[in-house]
């Protein structure tokens, strides 16, 4: 679906219910892994075979929910699944927007609340375990290919992983990318103000001592990522960049308001250089922000009052939904939809 076909099938959701059939049909499960003390919070968005009934999916005081059909059956065929990783501080349904936008292209998506990186749940300690996030998805991808009303939906060939933040550096695990704890370390004595050294050194948090960060985390079953914005990305070991999937794509937002941290282009890391085949993407005018949710009116003033980071505040010219609009178009093109 082409952005302006989206942006208005977007605007007719809110408008007009006879487009209800547009909106994706959603579920919820909670799995159990060996590398997690407590079930793991699962969403599946999905084509639906028919309507159930509405229902706001991601609902809060800051961000804007997204509709979607409660537990339809799906719709024939075999779509492709994409595992999707949500950033520090961010949540599955949070995304929902994305969630929507690939199921609309065709494609099921399996999302995940990582625990100890979700929202009012990030600590530096937890979040620093690249390993146990990449154990999410791939026991979230074993329960789900277990399942029957699900599994035989599922083209088993066309597994990808896209991810946002810390999410896009869980996705660039998944594709076979290892980061050296060591390098990372370095990076922040240098540059400590990084939004990627910031939050984890405020927890006291050494790189190279934690084993899960530098881990192999090779997804067998993926055969393509999406990457946007992702952090630590000047930390990939050199070696591992051989190794890596081909279909790797690589966004980034903004260009003067990019976040060092994750620039991943010739200003930056330079990944998408050093990666053999990779595609790069640049989307502007956005920020690091812009790729959250739509947010609600007044959302900036409670920010503000909390003392919360501008989440909702994007540079002059962005228009947060014509973003997601060309986001889900890019990421859509990585992943062959």
């Amino acid at each position: 679906m082409k952005r302006s076909a989206l942006l208005a099938a977007l605007a007719a959701l809110n408008a007009h219910p006879a487009a209800a059939e547009m909106i994706p049909g959603y579920d919820r499960f909670d799995l159990v892994a060996a590398h997690r003390a407590r079930p793991i919070a699962a969403s599946i968005w999905y084509p639906a075979a028919g309507p159930t009934y509405r229902a706001p999916v991601g609902d809060g005081p800051i961000f804007a929910p997204t509709p979607a059909f409660i537990g339809p059956a799906v719709a024939d065929g075999r779509h492709p699944l994409v595992l999707l990783s949500h950033e520090s501080g961010g949540n599955a349904d949070s995304i929902g927007w994305l969630s929507a936008g690939l199921v609309a292209e065709g494609a099921i998506v399996l999302a995940v609340d990582h625990p100890g990186s979700t929202s009012g749940d990030s600590s530096p300690r937890r979040s620093v375990d690249l390993a146990a996030r990449a154990g999410d998805l791939s026991a979230a991808l074993d329960h789900l290919l277990a399942d029957p009303d699900f599994a035989p939906f599922i083209d088993t060939g066309r597994i990808a992983a896209v991810g946002f933040s810390l999410g896009g550096t869980t996705a660039l695990g998944l594709a076979g990318l290892r980061f050296d704890g060591a390098v990372q370390d370095a990076d922040c004595t240098t540059g400590p103000d990084a939004a990627d050294c910031v939050f984890f050194l405020k927890g006291g948090v050494t790189f190279a001592d934690h084993a899960g960060f530098s881990a192999d985390t090779r997804e067998a079953r993926v055969t393509r990522s999406v990457a946007i914005d992702p952090g630590f990305s000047g930390a990939i070991l050199a070696e591992s960049l051989p190794g890596a999937i081909p279909d790797v794509t690589l966004i980034n937002l903004g260009t003067a308001t990019r976040l060092g941290a994750v620039d991943v282009g010739p200003e930056g890391s330079d990944l998408a250089g050093s990666l053999p085949a990779a595609t790069y993407v640049e989307i502007a005018p956005a920020s690091h922000f812009t790729f959250l949710g739509l947010c609600k009116p007044g959302a900036e003033d409670i920010l503000a009052e909390d003392g919360d980071d501008p989440i909702c505040t994007d540079p002059e010219g962005a228009d947060r939904a014509e973003v997601h609009a060309r986001l889900v178009d890019a990421v859509a093109a990585g992943l062959g939809l």
